[in-house]
């Protein structure tokens, strides 16, 4: 008997690897300095890879209440009603749509991903500028690739419309925000 079975599988998965990743966001603040902040809670899952990127896809969650700007009450000011309401609406997530460009099988290769972000229950279609930093095998084994991203909103899309007019005009916080991050996934 000759022996040899092929096994069909379907798309890679890949798990976000959070000690080896970031999101971060960052806005003016009274028109003149750039404040900056980070979630600490993140967690993601990529599905096909760079041979087979027919049916590749992302879904990424962040826990709102995992803000971090290093300043106590500006984060609990993030968390409450005037902004993500944490309490009520505890998770940001993103779904991935398509990818725009061709997928990406070199480090520097750059792509757009197309996909539904949503914070406090409102679902807003977004643009995230990626390029992809490489892949590797890991001293364990397990194959891990890198990409980073980085797109910017109006907050005031999603319902976080809380700001103060200056006396010298502008306001407190700008509505213009850049995300961006660095991350790294594991294939399973």
């Amino acid at each position: 008997m000759a022996g040899g079975t092929t096994v069909q599988t379907g798309p890679a998965t890949w798990q976000l690897d959070p000690a080896h990743s970031s999101v971060e966001f960052s806005v003016k603040h009274m028109m003149m300095t750039t404040v900056r902040g980070r979630f600490k809670d993140v967690k993601a899952r990529l599905t096909g890879d760079r041979d087979n990127p027919d049916g590749a896809g992302l879904e990424a969650t962040i826990e709102a209440k995992s803000v971090d700007t290093g300043v106590a009450d500006r984060d609990g000011h993030l968390r409450g009603p005037d902004f993500f309401d944490a309490e009520r609406f505890p998770q940001i997530t993103f779904r991935s749509k398509r990818f725009d460009g061709p997928a990406p099988k070199q480090e520097g290769d750059r792509f757009r991903l197309v996909g539904d972000l949503v914070v406090r229950d409102t679902t807003m279609e977004v643009v995230l500028e990626c390029e992809y930093e490489g892949r590797g095998s890991d001293p364990w084994g397990k194959t891990r690739a890198g990409f980073s991203f980085r797109t910017e909103l109006d907050r005031r899309e999603w319902g976080l419309k809380w700001n103060q007019a200056l006396e010298t005009g502008g306001v407190l916080v700008a509505n213009k925000v850049r995300v961006e991050g660095e991350i790294q996934f594991v294939r399973d």
